[in-house]
């Protein structure tokens, strides 16, 4: 067998010439890839002004037109645009970008400014009177059962929204025992372990009611049907004034987008109610149909503090039962320390109860 040389025929240094010129080629052209590819600082702009957005459209929210219930609709779920975040820092990551990540501090404390104060437990032990508010729903499979776990709360002042004429009987029988005070308007209803006075409804303008609730009344009562009460509760320290209201429902409709004429006109006529209050200790329960960041609140609010932001722990998410994601349902004070809020476990309503107590 003969061998023939790789030096010899000059083949193997013709490869090993090439090889290092190819080699070198690719060192040249890494070079200029990397010489050319854009610094942390410059990748993701997109996410970069995603996330300054992010926070300018939480920190200016009550600059968003109300166009179509524009406004309400981005206030009442203002809390989860933080869920955004963490989306933006995924893709932030993956694209390196140093100023994206740098960018997501803004909404980042912005949201913190918020929302932070809802994420540690502020309630105290104590406390003189405890309330509890509750949509029982218009389609409340069991409002027997819903109205002996009530009971069982140990509620001193119990509030209803949404009774039915068909269930106003079983909640009034099964809570009798419990609470020998009681007083319904309309849809509306308070039972209470003091005595009650100086009761009477509060037009929240309810025209053109909508929903199951008003299915279940006459055409004929549908407009003239209270949902809200104002009386006084008699307790040790004084007179206590407890509004109870259920205002109107919210709809998305595809040409006219987040509907909240209904709502916002209820909650006009309920602040000026609370405005022209006598007394200086007052207390609103009921479903409101939006949250407290809502400023078609701004009436109530300037003068009642929500109890949960005051002394609840964690947000106290109420609607819907199944998958909460906000708290329409509120109780709000003024005059009393708020001293706890929560949320007590569900029934056979849509809405989750709530809970608080109160100090003198």
């Amino acid at each position: 067998m003969v061998r023939v040389d790789a030096a010899e025929t000059g083949y193997g240094g013709a490869d090993r010439r090439d090889t290092g010129a190819g080699t070198w080629r690719a060192g040249i052209r890494r070079v200029i890839r990397i010489g050319s590819r854009p610094g942390p600082w410059k990748r993701g702009p997109v996410l970069t002004a995603l996330a300054l957005l992010l926070g300018l459209l939480m920190l200016l929210h009550a600059r968003i037109p109300d166009t179509g219930g524009l406004g309400s609709l981005a206030e009442t779920f203002l809390p989860w645009f933080g869920l955004f975040v963490p989306v933006l820092l995924a893709g932030a990551l993956w694209r390196r970008s140093a100023s994206a990540v740098a960018a997501l501090l803004v909404p980042v404390m912005v949201w913190l400014n918020l929302f932070g104060g809802l994420l540690g437990d502020k309630s105290h032990p104590d406390s003189d009177l405890t309330l509890v508010s509750h949509n029982v729903s218009a389609d409340n499979p069991d409002p027997a059962g819903t109205a002996r776990d009530l009971a069982a709360s140990g509620a001193d002042v119990l509030a209803l929204e949404e009774i039915t004429p068909q269930a106003r009987d079983t909640y009034e029988k099964e809570l009798a025992k419990a609470y020998p005070y009681h007083t319904v308007q309309g849809t509306v209803g308070l039972w209470s372990k003091l005595p009650l006075s100086d009761t009477r409804t509060v037009d929240v303008a309810m025209l053109g009611m909508v929903g199951p609730l008003a299915e279940a009344l006459p055409a004929e009562e549908r407009a003239a049907t209270p949902r809200a009460l104002r009386t006084t509760v008699a307790t040790d320290q004084g007179p206590l004034a407890v509004y109870v209201a259920h205002l109107g429902s919210v709809r998305v409709f595809p040409r006219n987008g987040f509907w909240t004429d209904q709502r916002d006109a209820g909650a006009q006529a309920l602040g000026k109610a609370v405005a022209a209050e006598q007394n200086e200790r007052v207390v609103l329960l009921g479903d409101l149909n939006g949250t407290m960041d809502d400023r078609a609140f701004d009436g109530i609010t300037s003068r009642l503090q929500s109890v949960q932001d005051a002394a609840g722990d964690g947000f106290g998410l109420s609607w819907p039962a199944t998958f909460p994601v906000a708290r329409i349902d509120q109780i709000l004070v003024s005059g009393v320390r708020p001293a706890s809020s929560w949320v007590l476990p569900a029934t056979g309503s849509d809405h989750l109860p709530v809970a608080a107590g109160i100090s003198w």
